[in-house]
C-alpha cells in the first residue's frame, strides 16, 4: 500500500486555497455524498439495492471523510507532514478494497464506483469553486489534484482487494489440502462434513483417485473438474520413478469413467474405482495396492484401471497365504525337476481355465495337443482322483490363477 506520499500530496503543495473557498467546500460536503452515493447506486449495477439504510449512511459518511481528507490535504501543503491525512485516506481506501472482496463483489464494481464517484463530486466541487472566483488556472490544477487524489485512493482500495483475494486463497488451499489428506486416511463422515464445509467444497456424489506422474498433471488438471482435489502424498509401500500426483476426481462414476479414462489417456496413470465421497479412501488403497503389485507399465498410454485386474488384486491380499496354498496344492510336483514341475504346473493351469478343452489349452501353450494329452496324463498319475474333486479344482484355480514366472 503507499506510504501517502504520492501525487496528490505532491501537486497539494502548489495549490492555494483561501480559507473562505475551503469553508464553503466544506459546508457542501453532505450534498456532494449524498448525490455521489445516488450515482453510484443508479450507474453500477452491483451497488444496485445494496446501498440502502444503515449502509448508505455509512458510505455516504465515508465519501464526506475522503472529501474532507482532500481539503485538509490541501490546507496542510505547507506543513512538515502534509501526507499525514493523506495516509488515513488509504488506509480506509484499502480497507474498504478488503472489505468488497470478503464481500465477493469484484475489483471492477468497486472501480466503476470510483470512476462514477469522481465525477460526480468534480462536477458539484468544480461548480463551488467556479462560483468563489477562483481562475482558471487555479481551477484545473484544482482537478488535477482531486482526480491524482482519486487515483491513489483507487489503487489502496486495489490493493487491499487483492491482497485479501490472495489471503482468501492461501486459508482455502490449506483447508483444501487438509481435507484431501482426511479423506485419504479414511477419517470419520462428520469430520469429513466439517472440513468439506470450511473448505467451501461442493460435496459430490462420489471421488475416483488417479494417481499420475506429477510432471504429466498440469494438462490433465485442465480438462478436469475445478473441484478436484489434488495431494502429493506418498503412496504406502510404493517406490515410483517419478513423483506421483493424487487425484481425486468427483462424479466420474457409470458412464463417466470411459470419460474420466480418455483424460488419463498417454499420461501413464492408475485409476480407481469410484467411490461415495467419503469413502474414497478405499479407492485410494487400491490403486496404492495396484502400483505396489507393479500392474502398471510406466510406457503404458492407456490408463491402468483397477476395475479390471480384480482377481489379481482379490487374490494379493494375503500374499503369505496364497504361498502357502500354492505351495500345498502343487506338492505332487514337489520331486520333479525344476522345468517339469513349471511345464505340469502351467499345463494345469491352462486346463483349468479352459475346461479341460484340449486344442483350447494346446494353442494357449503353443503346443501340439498330443503333448497336452500326455502332460494331462502324468498329472493324472500325480494328483489321482483329486482331479475331479471341486474343493481340490477349487484350491488349484486360485493357487495357478496367476502362476509367477521363474
Amino acid at each position: 500500500m503507499s506510504d501517502g506520499s504520492g501525487a496528490a500530496s505532491h501537486r497539494a503543495a502548489h495549490l492555494k486555497l483561501d480559507e473562505r473557498v475551503a469553508d464553503r467546500l466544506r459546508v457542501r460536503l453532505p450534498v456532494v455524498a449524498e448525490r455521489t452515493v445516488s450515482a453510484i447506486t443508479g450507474e453500477v449495477p452491483d451497488y444496485s439495492g445494496t446501498l440502502t439504510g444503515q449502509m448508505r449512511d455509512k458510505i455516504e459518511n465515508a465519501v464526506r471523510i475522503a472529501l474532507g481528507t482532500f481539503l485538509q490535504l490541501i490546507e496542510r501543503a505547507e506543513a512538515a507532514d502534509p501526507s499525514t491525512p493523506l495516509s488515513r485516506a488509504l488506509e480506509a481506501a484499502y480497507a474498504l478494497g478488503s472489505g468488497e472482496a470478503r464481500s465477493g463483489r469484484s475489483m471492477d464494481a468497486l472501480l466503476a464506483a470510483y470512476r462514477v464517484g469522481a465525477r460526480v463530486a468534480w462536477r458539484e466541487v468544480s461548480t463551488t469553486t467556479v462560483q468563489s472566483g477562483l481562475s482558471a488556472e487555479t481551477v484545473a490544477e484544482f482537478a488535477e489534484l482531486m482526480f491524482a487524489y482519486i487515483d491513489e485512493l483507487s489503487a489502496a482500495s486495489v490493493a487491499g482487494h487483492a491482497d485479501e483475494l490472495a489471503s482468501a486463497g492461501r486459508v482455502r488451499h490449506r483447508y483444501l489440502e487438509r481435507l484431501t489428506q482426511q479423506l485419504l486416511a479414511g477419517e470419520p463422515e462428520d469430520v469429513l462434513r466439517r472440513s468439506a464445509e470450511r473448505a467451501e467444497w461442493p460435496t459430490p456424489q462420489t471421488l475416483t483417485v488417479a494417481v499420475l506422474p506429477r510432471s504429466n498433471l498440469r494438462g490433465v488438471l485442465a480438462v478436469l473438474s475445478p473441484y478436484t482435489l489434488e495431494s502429493g502424498e506418498d503412496l504406502p509401500g510404493v517406490e515410483l520413478a517419478e513423483e506421483p500426483a493424487v487425484l481425486l476426481v468427483p462424479d466420474m462414476h457409470g458412464g463417466r469413467r470411459r470419460q474420466l479414462a480418455g483424460v488419463l489417456h498417454g499420461h501413464r496413470a492408475v485409476l480407481g474405482p469410484a467411490r461415495v465421497w467419503t469413502r474414497v479412501a478405499q479407492s485410494y488403497q487400491r490403486v496404492a495396492r495396484a502400483l505396489a503389485l507393479g500392474l502398471a507399465r510406466p510406457e503404458g498410454d492407456v490408463p491402468l484401471d483397477t476395475e479390471q485386474h480384480l482377481a489379481r488384486l482379490v487374490l494379493s491380499t494375503d500374499p503369505e497365504a496364497l504361498a502357502d496354498l500354492r505351495a500345498q496344492v502343487l506338492q505332487p510336483l514337489s520331486a520333479l525337476p525344476p522345468a517339469t514341475a513349471q511345464r505340469l504346473a502351467e499345463t494345469l493351469r491352462s486346463w483349468l481355465l479352459h475346461q479341460g478343452r484340449r486344442d483350447d489349452v494346446a494353442a494357449d501353450l503353443f503346443v501340439h495337443p498330443q503333448t497336452v494329452r500326455y502332460r494331462m496324463g502324468r498329472l493324472r498319475e500325480l494328483y489321482g482322483d483329486r482331479l475331479n474333486d471341486p474343493g481340490t479344482v477349487l484350491d488349484l484355480t486360485l493357487a495357478l490363477a496367476f502362476l509367477p514366472q521363474e
